[in-house]
């Protein structure tokens, strides 16, 4: 799936805030060259030059002094009225309505639930294209902050609070965001891939998430289904339908599914698997991802597991 250019508004409420900045930025520069202008000419045109008397006095000029405090007002409260006006536009009251999408961030990954559907999924959100969703927001640690650069403003996740916003897509694609809020070590890599597709595939999707992953079809997958059980791996993630119901780490029911392992940190193929169960602390320092000392063998039975749960 295409992923578009982050420069490119691809919803409403981001186009709002573009046009937004537009205009701010467009007005910024106005004032910074007619002060710098200002500057520059004046220290020029009246620098001191060898025998020059010392300069007449001027004691005010009421003139400049009205001038130069209405037109500054004027500016402001235009500004001010443009960003009310956006802010109506990006963040309208949700009307009770209940929300589409629950997200809970963690340090350092982001975790999606589906109320209608019961769906549940980390670091890869899909909604459907053309359509526009609620979502309320908090966090199970620190202060984070959810950023879609081409869907929708910044949105805090605050600890024991619950904020909400409109997110939506005009296209099919996939959209990169991140948090940003510093939140700690690895606030860099606690990346989110938005995936809007049209209706139907969406629809799948969901249904998709709530089935329970098939049995292991090999002899290998089976002993590393019974080392994730066995080892501390199923007290901190989840698989439907196994004894795993862990909530401390990113539910894995359909790991292999996904595109990216850590919340971006790596792409999700077997080789990259095996890198981050061994040794976490090297892509992702600070993070709750232990290293529990796997045998070859048993590392590889658990990567045989785990690359089937789609």
């Amino acid at each position: 799936m295409n992923i578009p250019s982050p420069l490119i508004p691809a919803s409403s409420q981001a186009r709002d805030l573009d046009q937004l900045f537009q205009v701010v930025l467009i007005i910024s520069v106005a004032i910074f060259l007619v002060v710098a202008g200002l500057v520059i000419y004046n220290a020029f045109r009246y620098r001191q030059r060898p025998g020059d008397a010392l300069p007449k006095q001027d004691h005010g000029n009421h003139r400049l002094e009205i001038a130069w405090t209405i037109v500054p007002l004027i500016i402001v409260t235009v500004m001010f009225l443009l960003s009310v006006r956006t802010m109506h536009l990006v963040d309208p009251l949700p009307l009770d309505r209940k929300p589409d999408i629950d997200i809970v961030a963690h340090q350092w990954w982001w975790e999606a639930h589906y109320p209608a559907t019961g769906a549940v999924t980390a670091n890869e959100i899909h909604i459907p294209a053309g359509k526009k969703l609620l979502f309320r927001i908090t966090s199970a640690d620190v202060v984070h902050d959810f950023w879609v650069p081409q869907l929708a403003q910044k949105i805090d996740a605050v600890p024991g609070q619950m904020n909400v916003a409109w997110i939506s897509a005009d296209r099919p694609g996939v959209y990169l965001g991140a948090c940003a809020e510093y939140c700690g070590a690895e606030h860099a890599w606690m990346r989110v891939r938005v995936v809007a597709q049209p209706q139907a595939e969406f629809e799948r999707w969901q249904q998709h998430q709530l089935r329970l992953p098939a049995a292991p079809t090999s002899e290998q997958a089976s002993r590393g289904f019974h080392v994730f059980m066995n080892r501390p791996c199923s007290n901190c993630h989840r698989i439907a339908g196994t004894p795993a119901q862990g909530r401390i780490g990113p539910d894995l029911t359909h790991l292999g599914s996904r595109k990216t392992l850590a919340a971006g940190v790596l792409a999700n193929n077997p080789g990259n698997l095996a890198a981050w169960v061994t040794v976490p602390q090297q892509y992702k320092p600070g993070s709750n991802m232990p290293n529990f000392q796997f045998d070859p063998q048993q590392l590889k039975d658990l990567i045989a597991y785990l690359k089937e749960l789609k």
